[in-house]
């Protein structure tokens, strides 16, 4: 007699992690489940804000080195993306490679991640495109290609990288080091330290898009998980946290509250908080070092002309 497998649904485990969140003495909520469908597209808008230096500034520092970036990444490789999004930055990247083999985008939002997919394979009949629907802090099967690669490199750009607690990081670098093989390599994008007010501003737009974007979890909740917030009750909060190197995002109620949530109630205080992400702010020196620790060396970076933001290439040690 077989044994009945139990499969756990993405719904079901969105439902386990926020009630798991919101249980806690500090309300949290994972900042992956910011990126539906509606999340990634305000994500997208957020890019082109005048406030959000991060992405024009990456974009720009790819722009100007391209080439050299590509010949430190070699040619006849597989590109593994993780969080993907709308693939922008890549494509400067792709355009650059000699002869890539394959481009695997990595990313939690379906649609939009299976949409980019097929506006890449016309813009790129050469290069086979394998999308990845997965949380990549989670091991994930890596698909493959029709024909063989020298190498695989992976791609982590947007300083997603701090998003994580520093034990989060550690765990994500160590997987990634067991998924690079021979000459494979790791180009990661961080944030770098500056005036927290020039951090500040990034994250809370004039137009309030962020406000919006961070808002829409809450939203989601109750679409998918028949929550009932009253989003106007809640609103958004960003403040650096200098000790820390790091923006701390969180949702704050406006008022004593109780939200029903899996027939469960959730009781907020005035000027409670659900904290959804951070983002924490490196040196060059601080990251190498940090990334060392899980067996990678620094084999090149690129920063622009203000330091604002750094792009490493990573190797093996």
């Amino acid at each position: 007699m077989n044994p009945t497998i139990e499969t756990v649904t993405p719904t079901d485990q969105f439902l386990h992690d926020v009630v798991k969140g919101l249980s806690g003495a500090q309300k949290t909520l994972p900042c992956k489940y910011l990126y539906d469908e509606c999340g990634s597209q305000l994500f997208d808008k957020i890019c082109e804000t005048d406030e959000y230096y991060p992405t024009r500034t990456e974009l720009g520092i790819m722009q100007r080195n391209a080439k050299s970036i590509a010949d430190q990444i070699g040619s006849g490789v597989m590109l593994v993306e993780y969080g993907s999004g709308s693939s922008t930055k890549t494509r400067i990247l792709l355009d650059a490679l000699d002869t890539p083999v394959a481009y695997v985008p990595v990313d939690i939002s379906e649609e939009h991640l299976l949409k980019t997919a097929d506006d890449l394979r016309s813009a790129y009949p050469d290069t086979e495109i394998l999308p990845v629907v997965a949380d990549f802090t989670k091991p994930f099967t890596l698909s493959q290609s029709e024909q063989p690669c020298f190498h695989v490199a992976l791609y982590f750009p947007g300083s997603t990288i701090g998003n994580f607690t520093p034990e989060e990081a550690g765990e994500l670098l160590k997987f990634m080091s067991s998924t690079l093989g021979e000459k494979g390599g790791l180009l990661i994008g961080i944030d770098l330290q500056k005036e927290a007010s020039i951090i500040e501003a990034a994250y809370n737009d004039q137009a309030g898009i962020t406000a919006e974007f961070n808002l829409n979890l809450l939203t989601r909740i109750n679409s998918e998980l028949d929550g009932n917030f009253d989003i106007a009750q809640f609103k958004h909060r960003a403040i650096y946290n200098p000790s820390e190197h790091r923006i701390e995002i969180s949702i704050v109620s406006l008022r004593d509250q109780q939200v029903r949530l899996d027939d469960q109630e959730f009781h907020f205080r005035t000027g409670e908080s659900i904290l959804t992400e951070y983002s924490h702010k490196y040196t060059i020196e601080g990251f190498t070092q940090f990334a060392s620790q899980f067996g990678f060396a620094l084999h090149h970076h690129w920063t622009d002309n203000r330091n604002y933001f750094g792009l490493l290439h990573l190797v093996l040690d």
